[in-house]
């Protein structure tokens, strides 16, 4: 498993961005600049990654349920990185898809939405799902890269159970 930066032969190969990078950079928290730091990234052509599109519909749910941000205000963030109509953006979900996922989910005992990642990962021939959740590292066939420093990932999560209580 990675943890901050590219390794040797990754700007090669395809990965595919997991939700929390999406909903880290859009809204007020300690890892939003290394978030967008990284989708700038991907935008440069630096990282080699596909932005499933779902991801934005994704983020719009954890923001304005989870993280009680303003609906209006989640709305024009994620819009505005939408409207750029990026290359890296994927149009993702096929029937094939859903049923890979949930028989992914099965198999690997990952929560639904990450078994998607790898159907899609494996259509799209990706090694690499770059996300936050150490829980993937169970998939032995992908790379997890995890874009946030390991101390900024800990300032998110005590951040994260501070907001989450209030």
């Amino acid at each position: 498993m990675g943890t901050g930066g590219m390794g040797v032969g990754e700007a090669w190969t395809i990965g595919i961005v997991d939700v929390g990078l999406i909903v880290l950079s859009h809204c007020e928290n300690p890892a939003k600049n290394e978030a967008i730091n990284f989708l700038e990234k991907v935008f440069l052509g630096e990282i080699n990654a596909k932005i499933p599109i779902s991801n934005f519909i994704g983020a719009y749910h954890i923001l304005t349920r989870y993280l009680r941000v303003n609906r209006e205000l989640a709305s024009q963030e994620l819009l505005k990185t939408l409207e750029l109509r990026h290359t890296s953006f994927v149009q993702d979900i096929t029937i094939d898809h859903a049923i890979m996922a949930i028989k992914n989910a099965t198999k690997f005992r990952v929560e639904g939405w990450d078994g998607y990642l790898v159907s899609l990962a494996d259509a799209l021939n990706a090694s690499i799902i770059y996300t936050i959740d150490q829980k993937l590292t169970k998939i032995k066939h992908l790379s997890i890269v995890i874009p946030i420093s390991k101390n900024t990932l800990q300032k998110y999560h005590e951040w994260l159970s501070k907001e989450i209580k209030t």
